[in-house]
C-alpha cells in the first residue's frame, strides 16, 4: 500500500509545484506588462484641438536659418550619396519632409516607410547659389507650412501643417554628422 500512496504524493508535489511556478510566471508577465496605449487618451474636442495647434504653431521660431547653416546644409547633402540625404524619421507611413540629393540637385520631397515618393518632388534645386538662396531665409514657421507667404512648404490641410517637417534641430543635427 505504502508503494502506491509515496508515488502518488510525490507525483501530487510535482504537479503543484509546477503548477505554481507556471501560476507565477503567467501572473508576473500580466503585471510587467505596460497598458497600451503608454500615454493618457485626450477625449478633446474639436475646438480644444484646434486651440492646441494654434498653440503649438505660435511656439515655432521665426528666426531664420542663415545663409552659413543653408551653405552647411547643402554641402553635406552633395557629399551624401545620390538618393539619399536628410530624412527626418524612419518609420512606418509617413515620415514627413525630407531633402533628398538626386545626382547634381538637392530635391524636397515627402518621405513614406522611410524612403522618398516616386513621384515628382516639392521642389528641386541644382546650383548651390539658388539652394542657400532659398534655406537661408527659412525658419521653423515656414518650413512647419503655416506661412502662406512660402507657397512651397505652405498647406492649408492641419494634419500635414508642423507633421514631421524640417527645423533648425533636425538640420544642425544632420549638418554635424
Amino acid at each position: 500500500m505504502l508503494a502506491i500512496i509515496i508515488p502518488l504524493i510525490c507525483l501530487g508535489l510535482i504537479i503543484w509545484v509546477l503548477g505554481t511556478v507556471l501560476w507565477s510566471m503567467r501572473r508576473g508577465k500580466k503585471q510587467n506588462q505596460t497598458e497600451w496605449p503608454p500615454y493618457p487618451l485626450i477625449d478633446a474636442s474639436e475646438e480644444e484641438m484646434q486651440t492646441r495647434h494654434i498653440e503649438c504653431r505660435d511656439r515655432l521660431s521665426h528666426a531664420t536659418f542663415g545663409m552659413r547653416v543653408a551653405r552647411d546644409l547643402y554641402r553635406q547633402l552633395m557629399a551624401s550619396e545620390a538618393g539619399s540625404g536628410l530624412i527626418h524619421e524612419f518609420h512606418r507611413d509617413y515620415c514627413g519632409h525630407g531633402l533628398i540629393r538626386t545626382g547634381n540637385a538637392i530635391t524636397l520631397r515627402e518621405i513614406y516607410d522611410g524612403g522618398h515618393t516616386v513621384g515628382d518632388p516639392i521642389a528641386s534645386w541644382e546650383t548651390e547659389a539658388d539652394f542657400v538662396a532659398f534655406f537661408a531665409r527659412q525658419s521653423d514657421f515656414s518650413c512647419s507650412g503655416w506661412d502662406p507667404k512660402e507657397p512651397v512648404f505652405f498647406t492649408e490641410d492641419p494634419w500635414a501643417q508642423n507633421n514631421q517637417r524640417l527645423t533648425w534641430d533636425v538640420i544642425r543635427k544632420f549638418v554635424k554628422g
